[in-house]
């Protein structure tokens, strides 16, 4: 019954974003031309979580339109094909800094001096990480005592710590953009994503109060923050009607600047922040019966992937 009440939000939802399409593309297109020139006018733009998912999106969308590219990332291989990509799609210049986000303030140095020298007009704070696949109880956390610290240095301190290397030279400039990458998951209390939806809360609270302080010192701060994207983080999930696929996301997401400083970055995910904020309401959401069934649903997938796992390595012997 819970999953048949969570499909008819979706229905409605997807109801919902046929119905407002047109409007949807005229709104984007009547907002391409005011956000591609303060896009074009600037030099640099510093993607972190570049490698992949949202943040390559980004980083192609921001070179696509005209910007050099600071790619951040874990993977140096990846790294390399990310920017190479970049180089000989778009003809852009690219920067590569190698580093994980979740070994904590120590980076910030090497961070820094990656960053030397440029003139940095974007900033697009996307790298995150959940601490599970599934959903599951906070003490239920694998390896909780190292996750917890991971999460937080990854979803938390970068956005501080990036935005703290490159905010002072866009203030001294009276011109840039800080684009935080939240979640929808941050829009409302999440049990059994505990951890990740109050990290996204902060990013939506910290990115917020930041535009009010620094708005008329010419610095815009927007928070994104989306419903499902086909990601690294999202794979487990399949297929999905309701989830955009990431370049996609992006385009649409960077038409909104200039005309909201906090956005879903698209209109479909807007429809279904509205849809489930009427038909399914933080009462409910946390009550004992919705937290139940959640348990016995995530229940359900853990067996299905360990029979698919033990299937698989059967076939392999």
């Amino acid at each position: 019954g819970f999953v048949l009440f969570l499909r008819g939000i979706s229905c409605f939802a997807g109801f919902s974003t046929i119905c407002f399409f047109p409007l949807e593309t005229h709104f984007y297109h009547l907002s391409v031309s005011a956000g591609a020139r303060n896009l074009l006018c600037l030099s640099h733009a510093v993607v972190t979580g570049a490698t992949s998912g949202i943040g390559r999106a980004y980083a192609n969308e921001l070179a696509r339109r005209g910007m050099d590219i600071v790619l951040i990332s874990r993977s140096a291989e990846k790294l390399r094909q990310v920017a190479g990509d970049i180089e000989s799609r778009f003809g852009r210049k690219t920067r590569v800094i190698q580093t994980d986000f979740t070994e904590g303030p120590s980076i910030y140095a090497a961070i820094e001096g990656g960053l030397q020298g440029l003139d940095i007009g974007i900033l697009v704070n996307n790298v995150g990480m959940n601490y599970s696949e599934l959903l599951s109880r906070f003490l239920d956390i694998p390896s909780p005592e190292q996750k917890i610290t991971q999460v937080i240095n990854c979803n938390i301190m970068s956005v501080t710590q990036m935005t703290r290397l490159v905010l002072p030279r866009m203030i001294e400039r009276r011109k840039g953009l800080v684009i935080n990458i939240s979640s929808e998951a941050g829009s409302q209390p999440q049990p059994m994503l505990a951890m990740y939806s109050a990290t996204k809360i902060f990013v939506t609270y910290f990115s917020r109060c930041l535009d009010a302080e620094y708005r008329l010192r010419g610095i815009t701060v927007q928070c994104v923050a989306p419903f499902m994207v086909f990601t690294n983080m999202t794979r487990h999930l399949g297929v999905n009607p309701l989830a955009k696929r990431a370049p996609e996301f992006a385009w649409e997401a960077l038409n909104t600047v200039g005309h909201a400083t906090f956005t879903s970055g698209c209109m479909s995910h807007a429809l279904q922040n509205l849809a489930l904020s009427i038909f399914f309401p933080d009462w409910l959401r946390l009550s004992s019966f919705c937290m139940k069934h959640m348990e016995d649903y995530a229940q359900r997938v853990r067996q299905q992937g360990k029979e698919a796992l033990d299937s698989s390595t059967y076939k392999e012997e």
